[in-house]
C-alpha cells in the first residue's frame, strides 16, 4: 500500500510540474504565430452577434493592402473587395456591384486583427477559466493599469493543446459580441482581387 501511495504521489507531482499557467500558454501561442509573417496573408472568420439584428458571419482575407470580406446574413451575401484605392461591393440580393473610391484606413484596420492575438498579457490579467482534453479557455480581464481605455474590458481566448494555435477570441463591444475564429496564414492574390468575370450577369454601378 505504501508503494502504491508513493507512485500516486509521484504521478501527482509530475502532473503538477507539467501544468502551465495562462501566461505560459499565451507565450507559446505567440511564439507559434511568430513563425509566420503577415506578408503571407491572413484569413479568419468573424461572427458578430448584434442586438436586435442577429448574427452576421464573415470570412476575411487580407494580403498587404488588399482585402476581401465575405459576409452572410440569412439568404443575403455581400462580398467586399478593396485594394486601398478602390472598393467593390457585391450584393447578391440586388445582383449589383457598386464601385467606389476607397476611404483611407488606419493600418490596424487592414492587418486582419492579428494584433489582437499578440501581447495579450500586456494590460490584461489572464487566468485559465476552463480546460478540456483539447483546449485551454483563458479569461483576459483588462487591468486597471492598461493605458488603452478603449481596449475591451474582457476577452475570452481559446487555445488548442498540442499546437498552441488560437482557436477563437471573443469580446464584447457596443451592442455586439464579436468572435474571431478559424485563423490561418496563407492568402493568394486571386482571393483578394476583384474579378468581374465571376459575376457576368451582375449590374455594375461605378460611383468613382
Amino acid at each position: 500500500m505504501k508503494k502504491l501511495i508513493a507512485i500516486i504521489s509521484f504521478i501527482a507531482l509530475a502532473t503538477a510540474a507539467m501544468a502551465q499557467t495562462a501566461e505560459e500558454i499565451i507565450t507559446r501561442m505567440e511564439a507559434e504565430m511568430s513563425k509566420h509573417d503577415e506578408s503571407e496573408g491572413t484569413a479568419m472568420t468573424m461572427d458578430m452577434k448584434i442586438i436586435f439584428i442577429g448574427t452576421i458571419s464573415s470570412r476575411n482575407y487580407v494580403l498587404g493592402d488588399k482585402m476581401r470580406v465575405e459576409a452572410k446574413k440569412e439568404d443575403k451575401d455581400v462580398i467586399t473587395w478593396s485594394d486601398g484605392k478602390t472598393d467593390w461591393v457585391y450584393d447578391s440580393e440586388k445582383n449589383e456591384i457598386e464601385i467606389t473610391n476607397a476611404k483611407p484606413k488606419e493600418k490596424s484596420e487592414t492587418n486582419g486583427d492579428t494584433k489582437l492575438f499578440q501581447d495579450i498579457t500586456d494590460g490584461y490579467e489572464v487566468k485559465i477559466d476552463k480546460e478540456t482534453a483539447t483546449e485551454w479557455h483563458i479569461r483576459c480581464k483588462r487591468s486597471k493599469s492598461n493605458p488603452d481605455k478603449d481596449a475591451p474590458k474582457r476577452m475570452d481566448l481559446v487555445v488548442a493543446k498540442g499546437t498552441y494555435w488560437p482557436v477563437s477570441l471573443s469580446t464584447s463591444v457596443t451592442a455586439a459580441t464579436v468572435t474571431m475564429r478559424d485563423f490561418s496564414f496563407g492568402v493568394t492574390e486571386e482571393q483578394v482581387t476583384f474579378n468581374p468575370n465571376e459575376f457576368p450577369n451582375a449590374n455594375i454601378i461605378d460611383k468613382r
